[in-house]
């Protein structure tokens, strides 16, 4: 990003290059593109200076449309919701960061959540602007998220998720019956609504183990390690073999009674524990989350 397109507030400019087409102006292009922005808001925008060429240059309210060209835009979300939950970072140093992330908080800013979002509030916080996460997990999903601080060591941290080189454990609560079996390999795909995966027939393109832990009445406390790491891999698994996880809106089904935040009803699935081989100095990590998991209350 060039320095004339700080983040604002943390939050970094998006940038986008104008595909092949033909719009009168570039608000024109903005309308049609983003739907479901109201064209007053996109001129507002321009108007204010939140609207940039490739060089950091605002934007003005008439600028015309050259396609190939890059842009850069501040997102906002009107009346975003708060998020009353924080993250603690567990280790930082000049190549890495580490964040234990509560539930309902979203890594990367999309769709409503732009402020309100981990790597937004790290970047803040820590003045970290070259700040990148090296892999995700979901907005439900509590636990550890890895970031990467430098440009210039990101490469060799990237090709351990390349070359499946970290470990990453997870924990989860769901029904104790059926027992699981020690796997699930299937073939994952986008399903309906949009959101949502399933698994259809076809060669396998995601391998999920379980490790039974323990039991208290009717639920039940696995381990599970994601070998692949397929979009809700770990809830469509664990679904399809009858044990969905506690308080899953999406799997296995959508239930819009729980699609909103309750506090009182976290998805039950904690990404645990990170380890692996550090590529710069050759010296073993391993992290752990200091979130717990709660038994359902008899």
């Amino acid at each position: 990003m060039p320095r004339s397109a700080p983040p604002d507030n943390g939050v970094p400019a998006s940038r986008l290059q104008l595909p092949e087409g033909q719009w009168p102006d570039l608000l024109s292009f903005l309308q049609q593109h983003f739907a479901n922005v109201p064209v007053d808001e996109w001129r507002t925008r321009l108007l204010n200076g939140r609207v940039l060429d490739d060089a950091g240059l605002a934007l003005p309210v008439d600028a015309p449309y050259r396609v190939g060209a890059s842009i850069r835009y501040y997102r906002e979300v009107r009346d975003e919701t708060p998020i009353p939950f924080e993250a603690n970072v567990l280790y930082r140093d000049a190549h890495l960061l580490v964040a234990d992330k509560p539930h309902f908080l979203p890594v990367i800013p999309a769709g409503r959540f732009v402020e309100h979002t981990l790597l937004t509030r790290l970047r803040r916080d820590t003045g970290l602007r070259d700040l990148v996460p090296l892999h995700r997990i979901d907005r439900a999903t509590a636990g550890l998220v890895l970031f990467s601080v430098s440009r210039d060591t990101r490469a060799a941290y990237q090709r351990l998720f390349a070359q499946r080189a970290i470990h990453k454990g997870y924990e989860a609560i769901v029904p104790a019956a059926p027992r699981l079996p020690d796997h699930r390999s299937s073939r994952l795909v986008r399903g309906h609504p949009f959101f949502r995966m399933h698994e259809i027939d076809g060669p396998a393109n995601s391998l999920t183990r379980f490790e039974y832990v323990s039991q208290q009445g009717a639920w039940a406390r696995y381990r599970l390690y994601p070998v692949t790491g397929r979009k809700h891999q770990l809830r469509v698994h664990l679904a399809a073999l009858g044990a969905p996880i506690r308080h899953d809106p999406l799997y296995p089904e959508v239930r819009p009674s729980v699609m909103a935040d309750d506090p009182a009803r976290p998805l039950q699935l904690l990404a645990a524990d990170l380890h692996f081989t550090d590529p710069l100095s050759g010296t073993p990590r391993h992290f752990r989350s200091e979130q717990r998991l709660d038994w359902p209350r008899s």
